[in-house]
């Protein structure tokens, strides 16, 4: 917790710089509006529960965003892309380990598809054009990317990506990686459902509760309380 703690007070000094700072954020998501995937994976291919695995920064307020959606049932943040002796939020914190923080999302793709949470993702839950950091966050494990499970989720995800590269949608070339998912870890049990049991915590303050608020607006028909 230190590091993310020490991150954060380079660029939080006092309530002031907090609630100008949510007011920041919420209005730059607010104008983040993305078209839906020209493909997606057919309900017929996708049967009962499935599971999607994104990194987007930390892993805290994406584990929320994906919570609120309806058709995910369960949300888990974790480590992706490094090995299990280094899966653990010390080594993955300090930048020791290859791992990302991510988050595991199992859903019904019969309520929802896995291109509506790929469009959740770029445009709500993190910034993809952000290089190996993620607002305050910096380094490699702070990276956005896309561990697809299968072809289809490969295929999908990559022709969304170059979709909305060619629709200009930001202003930056995306930089989401897209690799295959060879493992997931589970993080720290005091990781998991974090916004939710510390709303007034003055990182999730900042910076987490302003994507809740962008999705609630903007997704009105897939948020879930």
């Amino acid at each position: 917790m230190a590091i993310r703690i020490l991150t954060l007070s380079r660029y939080l000094v006092g309530s002031l710089s907090i609630i100008l700072l949510t007011a920041a954020l919420a209005g730059r998501a607010s104008q983040t509006r993305i078209p839906d995937p020209a493909a997606d994976i057919s309900i017929s291919m996708a049967k009962g529960k499935q599971t999607a695995v994104f990194a987007g920064g930390c892993f805290w307020g994406v584990e929320a965003v994906f919570e609120h959606l309806k058709g995910v049932s369960v949300v888990v943040s974790g480590y992706s892309g490094g090995n299990e002796a280094t899966a653990n939020y010390e080594l993955v914190s300090a930048g020791e380990s290859e791992h990302a923080e991510a988050v595991e999302i199992t859903y019904d793709p019969s309520q929802i598809s896995y291109g509506q949470l790929l469009k959740i993702y770029f445009a709500v839950a993190h910034d993809p054009t952000e290089l190996n950091r993620q607002g305050p966050d910096e380094g490699t494990q702070y990276r956005s990317a896309i561990f697809f499970t299968n072809d289809e989720q490969k295929q999908v995800a990559s022709a969304y990506i170059q979709q909305l590269n060619q629709a200009q949608v930001f202003s930056n070339p995306i930089v989401t990686q897209l690799v295959p998912l060879t493992a997931f870890y589970a993080a720290e049990d005091y990781h998991q459902d974090f916004v939710a049991r510390n709303p007034n915590y003055p990182y999730v303050v900042a910076h987490d509760l302003p994507k809740l608020s962008q999705l609630r607006e903007q997704f009105p028909d897939l948020y879930k309380k």
